[in-house]
């Protein structure tokens, strides 16, 4: 019987660089942690900010901790609506991807580039890649069996780290198509 391994949706969110969440919520703030997610060392915050695109705005989930760049990760339902054309990127990777701006309460901020469609991706461990024998960014298959709506992935980019924990991550489109319910397993398949 193949390994399995948790598949979690990850809904559009923001990822803040320090001077961004300071020209947003003030000078010296510091995120309110709501929730530990899968990842360790990652939290919901409290915060939340508003994206501006082209056509349209949504308000959005701050995830923390600060990172080096701000970056804006939506599913393509959500860039259509917004107006923008996301590239689909693995997270950090925004060079050459449409900018936007963030308003905050305490002001606001204009990103040349950062709005993306996240890659869908599977966070390992050097042991848990051993034991699937896959490397970093290796591309697999991954099938997702749920009631009527069972699908299989493509490009799914393996991203291996002793900083992970095993879980596979898709967007909201992605787990909407395969009918994901609260917990879903997947499996490489390829």
């Amino acid at each position: 019987m193949a390994k399995k391994f948790i598949v979690e949706t990850s809904a559009r969110h923001v990822h803040l660089s320090n001077s961004d969440l300071e020209t947003l919520f003030g000078k010296g703030y510091q995120l309110t942690n709501k929730k530990d997610l899968s990842q360790p060392g990652q939290f919901a915050c409290a915060e939340k900010v508003t994206v501006v695109g082209p056509k349209g705005e949504q308000k959005m989930s701050v995830l923390g901790p600060t990172r080096n760049a701000t970056q804006v990760e939506i599913s393509l339902t959500d860039a259509r609506s917004l107006g923008f054309n996301a590239l689909i990127r693995e997270s950090g990777d925004i060079e050459g991807t449409a900018g936007c701006k963030i308003i905050g309460p305490a002001g606001e901020v204009e990103i040349p580039c950062g709005v993306i469609a996240a890659k869908r991706h599977i966070h390992m461990t050097p042991a848990d890649a051993n034991e699937f024998g896959v490397k970093d960014k290796d591309v697999v298959s991954v099938k997702i069996e749920t009631e009527g709506r069972s699908l299989t992935f493509g490009d799914v980019v393996c991203r291996v780290s002793d900083s992970y924990a095993l879980a596979m991550h898709i967007d909201t489109d992605e787990s909407n198509a395969a009918g994901c319910g609260r917990e879903v397993y997947g499996t490489i398949v390829e």
